[in-house]
């Protein structure tokens, strides 16, 4: 606005008008400047309500026990819960005949697998809720509770053996095998112990002095028992802790060839062994397929008598006495006969399945412990199954080990959920995957985001 100033008197000139376009960017500029201010501006406090009266009830972390878990999560249990269903409908179809016989009736092994199941997968789903730093914590005093466990099997009136093993307990009624327990105990102990010396790995004192000693008295126990196949599982076991944690290659090369030297001294030391492993290398005659061949090449035929599709659910001819302990270490051999070749590779399958499962949880956790754990717990139930169908196969000679999930034993099924309840609880504490962040952006780049937006919309 211009003014004209005189002696008496002033004369207004009046301003002239805006064009449209420069109201427009004034009022865009002022919308603009209002916006910053009301960003720079931090909000006003809410006063606080005032509390109201409520009655006193108890507060129970539901949201934080049943939050969801991840991918891996449920991929790992899916698996178990379907490995264990089917080990209960093949239990039932194998066991009929020896439960029978023994005087338990027709269902009388079923019957006590399902309890045993009925009993392991709560104490999974226990385990799963556990916290990483529990089983740190319990890893001292689980490995010396399992271990007094194990001797027990010494005591007379308490130790059983069974099959030429003497690893097992009775109490009255029940009866139990510790060295499945000692697995998980041996596993948890030897995780923790890698991961205390992390930094020190590449010195072979910080891993054979702890381990060595430990491990080895706990393998001992069981070979006194005279259970070569379950100690071979934990050796593996303890190899393949080893290995995950990333000892170096040579130290463990040495440590294979140092047991493999030692196991077949042991072999050597009694006649059952070398016959079973003479057996197998020479392989088996008409003559004497009635010693230690009966079992393999009776497996063999029922095998060979499934073909592609099998004889149908319940209609093994090889569980009629003519293959011992058909429901446990050689049940297997009946799911080739009943299923045939397609159950054979189902079952395959879903043991391939539940390595990836497992080879995810470990790709997916950056705590070493956990990786070291499950890797154990993975070599544990993967290697024991592998072991089982070779050993019905004829590809490894007669060790005694279960069919992971699937084969008749209540300590074999209990303590391998249990060990997959730990995996578990590590899949659970693992981090979900972050979501991208959204950038934070200053006023002048906001101011210029608006304005292309409205050229935009004028266009």
């Amino acid at each position: 606005m211009t003014t004209t100033r005189g002696p008496q008197a002033r004369t207004q000139v009046p301003p002239r008008p805006q064009s449209q376009a420069a109201q427009r960017a004034k009022a865009a500029q002022q919308a603009l400047a209002a916006q910053a201010r009301a960003a720079r501006t931090p909000p006003m406090p809410t006063p606080p309500r005032a509390p109201r009266s409520r009655p006193a009830v108890a507060v129970v972390p539901v949201r934080r026990i049943f939050a969801a878990a991840q991918t891996n999560y449920f991929l790992l249990l899916g698996v178990t819960l379907f490995l264990v269903t089917f080990g209960l409908v093949m239990v039932l179809s194998s066991s009929t005949i020896e439960s029978f016989n023994d005087n338990e009736g027709f269902f009388g092994r079923f019957a006590r697998q399902g309890l045993f199941a009925v009993v392991g997968i709560p104490l999974m789903l226990l385990a799963s809720r556990m916290p990483p730093q529990f089983w740190k914590r319990w890893a001292w005093p689980a490995l010396v509770f399992g271990g007094a466990l194990q001797m027990l099997v010494f005591v007379p009136g308490i130790g059983l053996g069974y099959g030429g093993n003497n690893n097992w307990i009775r109490v009255g009624s029940f009866t139990a095998q510790p060295s499945e327990f000692v697995k998980i105990a041996l596993i948890v102990w030897v995780a923790w112990i890698l991961t205390s010396k992390q930094d020190l790995l590449s010195d072979w004192k910080h891993v054979a002095l702890p381990i060595a000693p430990v491990a080895g008295l706990a393998i001992l126990l069981v070979l006194v028992g005279n259970d070569l196949g379950t100690a071979s599982v934990m050796l593996i076991i303890v190899l393949g802790c080893i290995y995950f944690a990333g000892v170096r290659l040579r130290f463990l090369f040495t440590a294979v060839v140092g047991v493999a030297i030692l196991a077949g001294l042991f072999a050597l030391t009694s006649s059952s062994r070398t016959e079973r492993i003479s057996a197998w290398l020479n392989g088996c005659t008409a003559a004497d397929y009635s010693g230690y061949c009966w079992q393999p090449e009776h497996a063999n035929w029922a095998l060979a008598a499934g073909g592609l599709f099998g004889k149908g659910l319940g209609n093994s001819v090889a569980k009629w006495n003519w293959l011992p302990e058909a429901s446990s270490d050689y049940i297997f051999a009946i799911i080739g006969e009943e299923l045939g070749l397609i159950g054979a590779t189902v079952v395959l399958a879903l043991f391939v399945v539940l390595t990836i499962a497992f080879v995810r949880i470990i790709r997916s956790t950056s705590d070493s412990f956990a990786r070291t754990t499950t890797a154990g717990v993975m070599v544990w139930v993967i290697g024991q199954a592998m072991v089982n169908i070779a050993v019905v196969l004829g590809v490894l000679p007669v060790l005694g080990v279960p069919l992971p999930l699937i084969s008749a034993g209540g300590s074999a099924l209990i303590a391998t959920l249990l060990g997959i309840g730990v995996v578990l609880s590590f899949a659970r504490s693992a981090p979900q995957t972050p979501r991208t962040a959204a950038v934070a952006q200053t006023p002048a780049e906001r101011s210029r985001m608006l304005a292309a937006q409205r050229v935009r919309s004028r266009g």
